[in-house]
């Protein structure tokens, strides 16, 4: 370890050090939380200076975080929120914290990525760890980013440090916030390994350090490749068990006793969020560089994928049941989000699912209590906004269609006065058969 990394070093391990954070969304402010409260300084840039704005008068603009967590950034004198890239000059540690979507093809957009570095390889001083946290392929942080970098003029793992260590986030679950969920860590070499893992470990309450930037590049991957192949089993499922008349919720239910050997995971409408519909065919991808299929992984999409067809056709489907054609039918869709008691719609299977009712002749309307418009997406132009949950409103549909399980809603109102309710997250089980005077199609 040379002199610039030892004293580097130690900045990291007596909290002298500034934290760079670039990309205040989703990922990047629950980690920039997380430093301050470590007790580091911290320079919080993104590029829409909306965000910054927003930080600057306390206004969540993530929801889920509630208004303590935007209290806490706007009142901690260690925060700088800015706009402007020069001040990432100032931190000692930058962390990349942007998305990484696939492009039409499925293939890998690196264009967040790839445009971050070359913002931080403008300001890019000695001394300096840049990390990236952004979810990617194997190899993106050392033959990718690496290039740029170096293209300044400084010595990679000399002059500066570069390294990999993955977000993992769950948003909307209060049990597990940026600071205590554990940390991979991983360098382009064993010294840039080990600076991340010193700044980590007094971030997070626990950081495993592996051997190199492309085993955690990986180990992402298989974490999201792991869930995203057992939903596909489970909707698999659900649409086998649905044409025996078995519920597939009391059958997990029931398999979720035995203490080994079974780990739950639940049907639902199909994938969404920014990591499961995605991350999968990173991999995919890359392995196509060594002459690999990866025919697991790629029918698991195809099957997630085609889930809110099935949506749609078991919703038209009971309408039928009810004499009513889907053409011209009142659709209320409960909940846009991809997973519930969150404002985030990004990739909702929701989008997908209105377009096919739209395109068969629906009317369809939505509500969702934490997302009052539904936002512009790359794919889909919803041009909706949240009605409210009353019984007129529920009188007046003719179909109810549970996308999200939100704790927010009242499903023994909704049992009351809809007359149809197609519920494709089990959400009306905590309303007893007794109770309901709709009649509940499961999807």
């Amino acid at each position: 370890m040379n002199a610039i990394a030892t004293e580097l070093l130690k900045k990291f391990e007596s909290k002298t050090a500034t934290v760079g954070i670039v990309g205040l969304g989703y990922v990047g402010l629950p980690l920039a939380h997380a430093c301050l409260k470590a007790g580091y300084k911290v320079v919080g840039f993104d590029i829409d200076q909306r965000k910054i704005d927003a930080i600057k008068a306390g206004k969540p603009y993530i929801v889920h975080l509630g208004q303590d967590f935007f209290d806490y950034i706007k009142s901690n004198e260690g925060f700088l929120g800015t706009a402007d890239p020069k001040d990432l000059q100032k931190a000692d540690a930058i962390l990349i914290c942007v998305p990484t979507p696939l492009g039409h093809h499925k293939e890998p957009d690196l264009s967040y990525v790839l445009d971050s570095t070359k913002l931080v390889a403008k300001v890019l001083r000695k001394g300096q760890l840049v990390t990236l946290e952004s979810t990617t392929y194997p190899g993106t942080t050392r033959d990718e980013m690496g290039p740029i970098l170096d293209a300044t003029g400084l010595k990679r793992n000399e002059d500066y440090f570069l390294a990999y260590s993955p977000e993992r986030e769950d948003p909307g679950n209060p049990n597990f916030s940026a600071s205590v969920i554990p940390k991979l860590v991983g360098g382009t070499d064993e010294v840039s390994g080990k600076l991340a893992y010193a700044l980590y470990s007094r971030v997070v309450s626990k950081a495993h350090f592996v051997s190199s930037a492309e085993v955690a590049e990986t180990a992402k991957l298989l974490e999201n490749i792991f869930r995203a192949v057992n939903i596909a089993l489970v909707n698999e499922m659900k649409t086998v068990l649905t044409d025996m008349n078995i519920d597939v919720w009391e059958v997990i239910q029931a398999a979720s006793t035995k203490p080994f050997g079974f780990m739950p995971f639940y049907p639902g409408p199909g994938l969404g969020g920014h990591c499961i519909p995605i991350d999968p065919f990173y991999l995919t991808w890359k392995a196509k560089e060594v002459g690999r299929n990866t025919r697991f992984i790629e029918l698991a999409g195809e099957v997630n994928t085609a889930m809110p067809h099935y949506v749609v056709d078991r919703t038209q489907g009971a309408l039928n049941d009810d004499r009513k054609s889907v053409k011209g039918a009142r659709v209320l869709v409960m909940g846009v989000a991809y997973k519930k008691n969150i404002d985030d719609s990004r990739e909702s299977p929701s989008a997908e699912i209105i377009e096919l009712l739209r395109d068969r002749g629906a009317e369809v309307t939505y509500h969702d209590p934490f997302i009052p418009t539904y936002p512009s997406m790359r794919r889909y132009r919803i041009d909706l906004k949240s009605v409210p949950l009353t019984p007129d409103t529920l009188r007046a549909t003719d179909c109810v269609l549970i996308l999200t399980d939100h704790d927010a809603v009242d499903y023994g109102m909704l049992s009351e006065h809809a007359t149809l309710v197609v519920d494709t997250r089990n959400a009306m089980a905590s309303v007893p058969p007794s109770k309901r005077r709709a009649r509940v199609v499961k999807a």
